[in-house]
């Protein structure tokens, strides 16, 4: 007979003794062989060692821009996408379809709109009564799931770009609880298109880039002296031969829908008008000796009122959003020494609309008031720059119009507080820091991301002193604006890379109030990774 090797039989001895734990028979087996002899006692077994449980330290909170107002940190792996995640949308909140494609789509796992949630799982839910403002969200990581929840569509697709960009930024999203609302209700980008002309591509790209930084808010301004850029059923006379057609601006709107974007509209009035009075020449404003003003529509005409507001009518059915800018900057009527004197056509409509002690301020006022009405009886919120409204004449400008400051440098511009002190409500365009003006004419400079993130608030409207804090709440937001004052100094690429660090500094200062977690050059290395 062969010798059995001494580490077989071991084996075979610990496998017998496997079987009687598991509830077997040695001695059945034994004889079911034939054989007599009774088992052997088994050797003892060494005690089986458990198997530590994985020790985590306490997460940190995500890196994201802009910051997450609250991370409740705990312990645990957190959730990375992997092979079986899903996106899915919970019972009842089948709004959140397209949120959760997107996702989907941007983390590379499957998608479900309904369906039990597993490990491994993103679960997309509208709580509308579980508190929380507008756009408002909870982000909660825990036992390999994550679930968002908000009051509205747009607070849970914040969460979704909370999470998209943490898995971006460090592998996965921490473990812990995310509370996460905007300081400022209007945070955006504002493109002048009529200026320069920019593609319908060129805009998409602008409108997911904004998506992703948590901005709401895109300001077309199309129509200037230089060009009228969106086509027209009223009057497709003043429109420029390179202009962007119906058919791509509801493609741009519908894009900006799904992205929780609102487009605000702009044609601007009584200046800034040449486009329209190229095709009208009989209805600009000329002064006594007959000279024309560039730009400037007579408003003393009935006829001018009716066609800017047969414009205003057919854009505010083609944008479905809440906002129109109806301009009122920059009238160069009042720029002259005495408007009454070199514009007597003027002071005439003036005294006999408003009476004998009206001005032609008070004309452009009426004016300003009268296409606030034609956007309001159109269910639209009207906005107008801040050189628009002048004090202590014989008309006030309408107190629901909102105020777009921007400038204390122009005609009949006043210190912010001065708005403020009237109970108007206030967007924040400050030109020291968020304008970028093609070519940097009249002493401007391009603005750069890393003024507004060190030293710009909301509160900075105007120059680099803040208005008192007791404002803050009628200060709406901001916006950065692209301006194409020499259209042709900067090519589209060379905006869109001129305008990314600004756009993402103010992104960080409209959403999370206080000064940042990190530095300068922290923030642009985030940004870097995120891309």
């Amino acid at each position: 007979m062969r010798r059995v090797a001494p580490a077989v039989a071991a084996a075979v001895a610990l496998s017998a003794a496997a079987a009687c734990s598991a509830g077997g028979s040695g001695g059945a087996e034994a004889r079911g062989t034939g054989a007599a002899t009774a088992p052997s006692p088994a050797a003892p077994s060494p005690a089986a060692t458990p198997s530590p449980k994985p020790s985590y330290p306490l997460s940190g909170t995500p890196r994201t821009i802009p910051s997450v107002r609250d991370h409740e940190a705990a312990r645990g792996p957190g959730w990375r996408p992997a092979a079986g995640s899903a996106v899915v949308v919970a019972k009842g909140s089948e709004a959140l379809a397209d949120e959760g494609r997107l996702l989907a789509g941007e983390l590379k796992t499957g998608f479900r709109n309904s369906g039990p949630v597993k490990a491994g799982d993103v679960e997309l839910s509208l709580d509308r009564a579980g508190g929380g403002g507008s756009e408002s969200y909870t982000l909660t990581t825990r036992g390999n799931r994550v679930r968002i929840t908000g009051p509205d569509e747009a607070g849970v697709f914040y969460g979704t770009r909370t999470l998209k960009q943490a898995v971006r930024s460090g592998g996965a999203m921490p473990e812990g609880v995310v509370r996460d609302r905007p300081d400022r209700p209007q945070r955006g980008l504002n493109v002048d298109i009529a200026r320069k002309h920019f593609t319908a591509g060129w805009i998409e790209a602008r409108l997911r880039e904004m998506a992703d930084l948590k901005l709401n808010t895109l300001g077309l301004h199309f129509s200037d002296d230089q060009g009228f850029r969106i086509a027209s059923d009223t009057h497709p006379e003043v429109v420029s031969r390179d202009h962007l057609g119906k058919a791509e601006v509801r493609r741009i709107l519908a894009l900006a829908r799904s992205l929780h974007i609102t487009v605000v509209p702009e044609i601007d009035s009584p200046g800034h008008l040449g486009a329209v009075l190229r095709a009208h020449p009989g209805l600009q404003l000329r002064d006594t000796r007959g000279v024309p003003r560039q730009g400037a529509i007579d408003i003393s005409r009935p006829e001018s009122a009716r066609i800017v507001d047969d414009l205003l009518r057919e854009y505010a059915r083609l944008f479905p959003g809440r906002w129109f800018h109806v301009g009122a900057d920059e009238y160069q009527a009042l720029t002259v020494r005495d408007p009454q004197a070199s514009y007597p056509q003027l002071a005439r409509a003036a005294v006999e609309r408003y009476g004998p002690n009206a001005t032609v301020h008070d004309l452009a006022t009426g004016w300003l008031n009268d296409r606030a009405s034609v956007v309001r009886a159109a269910q639209k919120q009207p906005k107008a720059w801040n050189d628009g409204f002048f004090r202590g004449g014989a008309v006030s400008p309408d107190k629901d119009i909102e105020v777009e400051y921007w400038t204390g440098k122009e005609i009949g511009a006043r210190p912010p507080a001065e708005y403020l002190a009237e109970g108007r409500k206030v967007v924040n365009l400050n030109d020291e820091y968020l304008y970028y003006v093609l070519g940097e004419p009249n002493e401007f400079t391009y603005p750069t991301g890393r003024r507004i993130y060190e030293e710009w608030t909301p509160l900075v409207l105007r120059g680099t002193a803040p208005v008192p804090a007791r404002y803050s709440d009628q200060i709406l937001g901001g916006r950065l604006a692209v301006w194409g004052d020499r259209a042709q100094a900067q090519t589209q690429d060379q905006v869109a890379a001129g305008i990314r660090m600004p756009l993402r500094a103010l992104s960080q200062k409209l959403w999370t109030p206080g000064r940042p977690a990190l530095s300068w050059a922290q923030f642009n290395a985030l940004a870097d990774r995120l891309g």
